[in-house]
């Protein structure tokens, strides 16, 4: 199995523990939490800020000395609800407690101090439709660059409907040349409906240095060090992801793979 496809460890509890010393890079970290009613996760923050995502489910928050109340209302990540988000900044404490069967996603990255805890989500959050044809997919940017929310965080959630290609045209943000490209990890949390489903992710760079391609099932995590990093859904099966992207700049500036970016010029035009 790719070293670059994860797997949860387990069904409850913390199924994933992703951080910048087991991805072997040195920004993105990503923690899941899958919890029944009454069960809590508490964690501090260290040196990194945090945006906690209810992927679904409902949970009462608090942290850095303030009580964020009852959160959450999308009770199934496919409902395609704006999530309920909150920011945690580096140098603090958080907790969730479940008041129904609640997965929570922990997205983290280097922080500065630049902002207060608070509540980022679902207010602010649209659900905007991007791409043409079997390229369609639809986004509710969490935080990226356009909220002015975090100091190194870029989050978003993505669902690719069955049949259809999404993170295409295939392409790459893995050089610090801005405003050309700039550096970002990315991680992939991947869920499927039916949820017995899988999708196709490849991560590929234009040397050849790298290139896996990985059947992706519910709940597993997919790790974007460099490279391209397109997936697709396969006929029948509904595919959501959610990416934590950061580098040494909070900007998300790619470029397409050059044997690929016709699709994009084509489209763009059209």
């Amino acid at each position: 199995m790719s070293d670059l496809l994860i797997k949860p460890a387990g069904t409850s509890g913390k199924v994933h523990d992703i951080t910048p010393q087991s991805a072997d890079w040195g920004y993105v970290g990503f923690g899941l939490y899958r919890l029944r009613p009454g069960e809590v996760a508490s964690e501090d923050t260290g040196e990194r800020e945090v945006i906690l995502v209810l992927v679904e489910g409902k949970a009462e928050i608090s942290g850095a000395g303030r009580d964020f109340g009852a959160l959450g209302e999308r009770m199934n990540v496919f409902e395609r609800l704006p999530p309920h988000a909150v920011y945690i900044p580096n140098g603090r404490h958080w907790q969730a407690r479940a008041t129904t069967h609640c997965t929570l996603a922990v997205c983290s990255a280097p922080g500065k101090g630049g902002y207060d805890a608070q509540v980022i989500g679902p207010a602010g959050i649209g659900l905007e439709e991007r791409g043409k044809g079997a390229n369609t997919r639809y986004i509710h940017n969490i935080a990226m660059e356009n909220r002015d929310v975090a100091d190194s965080l870029l989050v978003t959630e993505v669902y690719t409907p069955q049949g259809n290609w999404s993170s295409y045209p295939p392409h790459r943000h893995d050089e610090d040349d801005y405003p050309n490209m700039t550096y970002l990890e990315e991680s992939y949390y991947h869920r499927l409906n039916p949820a017995q489903g899988f999708g196709v992710q490849r991560v590929f760079t234009e040397d050849g240095s790298l290139d896996e391609t990985m059947a992706v099932c519910d709940h597993d995590v997919v790790l974007v060090p460099r490279g391209h990093h397109p997936c697709g859904a396969p006929y029948g099966y509904e595919m959501y992801y959610l990416n934590v992207m950061a580098g040494p700049l909070r900007k998300w500036r790619f470029q397409n793979h050059p044997d690929h970016d016709w699709i994009f010029q084509r489209d763009s035009k059209a």
